[in-house]
């Protein structure tokens, strides 16, 4: 069967760009995308999968999105391959020519949902009634454009949950998934680690802002961002004054990050009400606990007390979770590694599969449980 993924972008280094990748290494399927980072590919190691662009956006929000949606939208590959997935937050714009198809949808478009009151206060006056204008505009087109998707696979229960009250469909949770064979334990080093993307949503400064209160502490922030993203003044902000024991180093190759979740004392994560979150998966692989706020899919992965530590969005309740876990990381290990099993490539590809092959019966699945 000849299976085409069809992705918004792939800029900076992120869980999503990783897993949509390591689906279409497992399918043997193409990618189709429009900006494509080689660079990036290439850190993550990924270069031996096929992908095809269909051109580069205007690198400036919303006019990326608008272009995204525009480009799938007028794509046609329906000739060339048997079934298609959508992922992202425009790449179903493609739903009309490209079927049989499924959506594996991360979330419902947030700046549309769930953080539009957040997006719209970043803004200043003009700006912001140009954004109520967008989102009004392309919200109702995205949900006319996603009625033509025939079936949707999400990532958690807090994703099915929105997509549930965003569009009033039912969907199919199959947990996302790392190659835990690349991960591994070496030592408690002295440092924290956090990797994410650096956009306002991941709430880096809290991070920054706790460890500026704990010198004997460091911490060091691994990610990026990609042009035309909502995040240019976020992330010039944060790092401007850092404390001397903070560091951000931007994207590193994929082995190098390896390396770090190897020798970190522990992991750290403050994104708001995330989707999934994939970084504390490669922390537990790597037999690390993680600090999580107590928020989004992090509830459903780090077990607290055992795998990790749940804390509030609080700099004190993250201040006294890093100093905990540095008396002792050592009794989080067996369960960390334990526990990242349970999200394992050959698990999500057979999972993905058999959904792929079982299209014509899925309406008579328990769309409430999960494939795990």
């Amino acid at each position: 069967m000849r299976i085409a993924i069809l992705h918004d972008y792939i800029g900076a280094i992120g869980g999503g760009e990783k897993l949509i990748l390591t689906l279409a290494r497992g399918l043997g399927a193409d990618i189709i995308t429009t900006d494509i980072d080689v660079d990036a590919i290439n850190k993550m190691g990924f270069n031996d999968v096929n992908i095809i662009s269909l051109g580069d956006t205007v690198k400036f929000a919303p006019l990326k999105q608008i272009s995204a949606s525009l480009k799938f939208a007028l794509c046609d590959f329906s000739k060339d391959y048997d079934f298609f997935i959508f992922s992202g937050n425009w790449a179903h714009f493609a739903s009309r020519r490209h079927k049989p198809n499924m959506w594996y949808c991360f979330t419902p478009a947030r700046v549309f949902y769930d953080l539009y009151e957040t997006f719209l206060q970043r803004e200043r006056f003009i700006k912001r009634q140009l954004f109520k204008i967008w989102v009004a505009v392309h919200e109702t087109i995205s949900r006319k454009y996603a009625g033509d998707v025939e079936f949707i696979v999400t990532i958690s229960k807090n994703s099915q949950k929105r997509i549930d009250k965003y569009y009033g469909r039912d969907s199919i949770i199959v947990y996302p998934a790392i190659d835990i064979s690349k991960y591994g334990f070496k030592e408690y080093g002295d440092f924290c680690l956090s990797v994410n993307r650096l956009y306002p949503e991941k709430r880096i400064e809290l991070q920054i802002e706790a460890f500026r209160q704990m010198p004997e502490e460091k911490l060091l922030i691994v990610g990026g961002f990609a042009k035309g993203d909502h995040a240019s003044n976020y992330t010039s902000r944060i790092t401007t004054n850092l404390p001397e024991n903070v560091k951000i180093i931007g994207s590193v190759p994929e082995d190098e990050l390896v390396e770090l979740y190897a020798k970190c004392k522990c992991h750290i994560t403050t994104a708001l009400d995330e989707d999934f979150g994939m970084t504390p998966i490669e922390a537990m692989a790597s037999g690390k606990p993680t600090i999580a706020v107590r928020e989004g899919g992090y509830l459903e992965t780090i077990i607290d007390g055992s795998t990790g530590i749940l804390v509030k969005a609080d700099e004190q309740e993250i201040i006294t979770a890093v100093r905990s876990i540095s008396r002792d990381p050592e009794i989080y290990r067996n369960e960390c590694i334990n526990r990242a099993k349970d999200f394992d490539i050959p698990l999500f590809i057979e999972r993905m599969k058999s959904i792929i092959e079982d299209h014509g019966n899925l309406r008579h699945r328990d769309h409430n449980q999960p494939f795990r």
